[in-house]
């Protein structure tokens, strides 16, 4: 059996992944971006959320959350890709029931999908300007988290190849071929920098491309009687350090064990007085009507910036990224609001689209109707929304899982077309 992932992004990848662990042929991710994780994948905030999702995908983000705290304890994710615990908190805010499925595409912020708000404590960002009083608490750092996605990648592909995943980049997939049972036999692929045409045996195809997802399945299934409601959302961020952040040691505090930290015990997991605490603001900016997203990294010390949502329009590829100066500059006025005047300096200014449905959960599963109507031995993950970080290892997962043939660890009936 051989498997192609058409998307090399943390969706593809995490497939890639997980499917490797246990599958022995032959795995493929072809990507068209000649920069890997040049688009949502590399460029989101990295929260990660364990009981924020609606119904439909609850399950599927509760195992993702877990995977993600798994795979940095396993393997040094707090060092590696700045896996850490973050306390969640509001700014003036009001907390939604959890069933708000599409706070997205209303313009709203993430945190209406919290369940409640926690009892408050003494937790204040450091880095947070003066003026501002304390937020209040949405989750201490118990069903909430933070790591930098673009590590992240880094670290999944690297094991990917390690195992024998072959990436082909930048490659794009022309047609493929079945056989006269009707079964997927190969794809082809042609390689965007030299033109050279080759083939790909191919018996089970996963298409991850994002953003691009449902033109992706209408170059190769022209003639499917079902299309993917795959959309896009483009989003400006910055990504800042503050003179506060992170805050110096306290001489009156014991170091923390980094060796018990790198192995992720759960002691040095929850201690507060020994390591700053990772912190994700959620706020609103009446004068630019948005809702400003701030996070917090260890140990890069970076505070990512975001929130800022537009109608920019899809390119062919998202190296092909033009940035909109007058959105950097509302993001810039944001910064300086919150952090404060001449407390940061920025060090990057990005622009990603995310792959969103307007049902506001994500299609995980085969590429098939209610009705039957689709294409055989071809699977669908894409859509995630804001989501595609927090719920990528739980998603390849459960993909991995499909293609073998086996029963989902979680329950995903509701994300299916």
């Amino acid at each position: 059996m051989t498997t192609v992932i058409l998307g090399a992004g943390i969706i593809g990848t995490s497939t890639a992944y997980y499917l490797s662990q246990s599958q022995t042929p032959s795995i493929h991710l072809v990507e068209s971006s000649p920069e890997l994780f040049a688009s949502s994948s590399g460029y989101a905030a990295g929260f990660l959320a364990r009981d924020w999702f609606a119904p439909a995908s609850a399950s599927l983000g509760r195992l993702s959350f877990d995977l993600h705290k798994k795979l940095a304890n396993e393997h040094n994710g707090h060092e590696i890709w700045g896996y850490a615990r973050s306390t969640a908190t509001s700014l003036a805010e009001t907390i939604g029931g959890g069933e708000e499925e599409d706070w997205l595409g209303e313009g709203a912020s993430r945190v209406k999908a919290a369940k409640k708000i926690a009892e408050n404590d003494d937790t204040r960002p450091v880095w947070l300007a003066p003026r501002y009083g304390k937020p209040d608490i949405i989750d201490k750092g118990d069903g909430t988290a933070q790591l930098d996605p673009f590590e992240l990648c880094h670290y999944l592909m690297s094991e990917c190849k390690s195992r024998g995943v072959r990436l082909h980049q930048p490659a794009e997939a022309t047609s493929l071929t079945r056989d006269p049972s009707g079964a997927l036999s190969c794809i082809h692929v042609r390689n965007t920098e030299t033109s050279e045409e080759y083939d790909i045996p191919c018996t089970r195809l996963v298409l991850a491309a994002g953003a691009w997802t449902s033109q992706v399945f209408q170059k190769l299934f022209s003639k499917c009687k079902i299309q993917i409601p795959v959309s896009s959302l483009a989003g400006h961020s910055l990504l800042v350090r503050s003179s506060r952040w992170p805050p110096p040691p306290s001489l009156d505090t014991v170091p923390p064990d980094l060796n018990s930290i790198h192995h992720g015990t759960d002691d040095s997991m929850a201690s507060a007085k020994t390591q700053p605490p990772c912190h994700a603001l959620f706020t609103s900016d009446p004068a630019a009507s948005y809702s400003p997203e701030l996070f917090t990294r260890l140990p890069s010390g970076h505070i990512y910036l975001a929130g800022l949502n537009g109608p920019y329009p899809l390119p062919s590829l998202p190296t092909e990224r033009v940035i909109d100066p007058k959105a950097i500059e509302i993001l810039k006025g944001t910064a300086e609001s919150l952090l404060g005047k001449g407390a940061f300096e920025v060090e990057r200014e990005a622009l990603c689209w995310r792959p969103v449905t307007n049902r506001g959960v994500p299609i995980v599963g085969p590429a098939k109707n209610k009705r039957g109507e689709g294409e055989q031995d071809v699977w669908i993950a894409a859509g995630h929304g804001p989501w595609g970080i927090s719920m990528s290892l739980g998603t390849g997962y459960v993909v991995a899982e499909m293609v073998q043939g086996r029963e989902t660890t979680a329950d995903v009936k509701g994300l299916q077309l």
